[in-house]
């Protein structure tokens, strides 16, 4: 399951094509339920790439600054250690 909540977002349709015309002030949230397959990769130079997909073909990717993925790591090996739910 793919779900998008998009918060001050207006996209203008004209001619087949669309642009944004909404304010600079947008917010989303994205979120992608059941993952199947997720993977990590270098991405430029410095970022880490993390990608996840779903049975239905959808996936988000998300790019990492070096720290980030090094909390993200370090927190997913601490739940390792606390949950059963790794069991």
């Amino acid at each position: 399951m793919f779900t998008i909540d998009m918060e001050r977002f207006m996209l203008e349709l004209n001619d087949g094509t669309y642009e944004h015309v909404g304010a600079s002030n947008k917010t989303a949230t994205a979120k992608l339920y059941d993952v199947t397959e997720a993977e990590v990769r270098a991405f430029g130079d410095e970022r880490v790439k993390v990608s996840c997909r779903d049975d239905s073909g959808n996936e988000i990717e998300v790019a990492l600054d070096p720290p980030e993925a090094r909390d993200i790591a370090r927190e997913i090996e601490r739940l390792e250690d606390e949950s059963a739910a790794f069991e």
